[in-house]
């Protein structure tokens, strides 16, 4: 990742876990220049950032000891453009109902979110999803140990919604510049959630942090 890009927007992959190379090839796919995030050095001159899946409670650990949870929260708080799909999203969320006391979130979207709310991994499944600003026809969705949204607040755009046992619920959302999808947008070769995403980045100036 991250060669060749002159002229194309800097957008950082967080990748500690997760399916990273995946979310790397759609951003490539659309025109971005993915950067892997690994440390605090390398949140500099980034225009947006992507926080993949995996397990949201190693993802918490692991942004903790890698010292990237102070720079990454100023930088969101500063306006940077988020996209996070599964586990990034349980991460953003002002509150998960049934986390760990000691889970990390970022708190930068006014969402309640239920981590596993479809189960074990043998529950996973696939469906199709009308997204808000994805023109054409649904979205194929793949939801893999998925959280779903159990309320949005009132600055809290809805994108989607599904039907699950515990009722309706919202699986994308987007407040400002945060994005978030309950699934894995990467998985397949629709890239109209990476596209939106960049294409939704407004400023051509990258976001900067003082790397201490």
């Amino acid at each position: 990742m991250g060669e060749g890009g002159a002229g194309r927007l800097r957008i950082g992959v967080l990748a500690l876990q997760g399916d990273v190379a995946a979310h790397a090839t759609a951003l490539a796919e659309v025109g971005a220049l993915p950067v892997p995030v690994r440390r605090p050095a390398d949140l500099g001159d980034l225009a947006g950032l992507v926080i993949p899946g995996g397990e949201s409670t190693t993802l918490s650990l692991l942004l903790s000891s890698s010292g990237i949870v102070e720079p990454l929260d100023a930088l969101i708080a500063a306006g940077l453009p988020v996209l996070g799909t599964c586990a990034g999203l349980i991460l953003l969320a002002r509150e998960v109902v049934d986390g760990r006391p000691d889970q990390r979130s970022f708190g930068a979207m006014d969402i309640v979110v239920r981590r596993n709310a479809f189960g074990r991994q043998v529950s996973s499944f696939e469906s199709d999803v009308v997204v808000a600003g994805c023109p054409g026809p649904p979205v194929r969705a793949v939801f893999i140990r998925a959280p779903v949204i159990e309320e949005a607040g009132p600055a809290v755009e809805v994108l989607a919604e599904i039907d699950t046992p515990m009722g309706c619920r919202a699986v994308a959302c987007r407040q400002g510049a945060i994005t978030v999808t309950a699934f894995h947008p990467e998985l397949t070769t629709d890239r109209r959630i990476h596209e939106m995403f960049v294409s939704g980045i407004k400023t051509p100036h990258p976001h900067k942090i003082a790397i201490r």
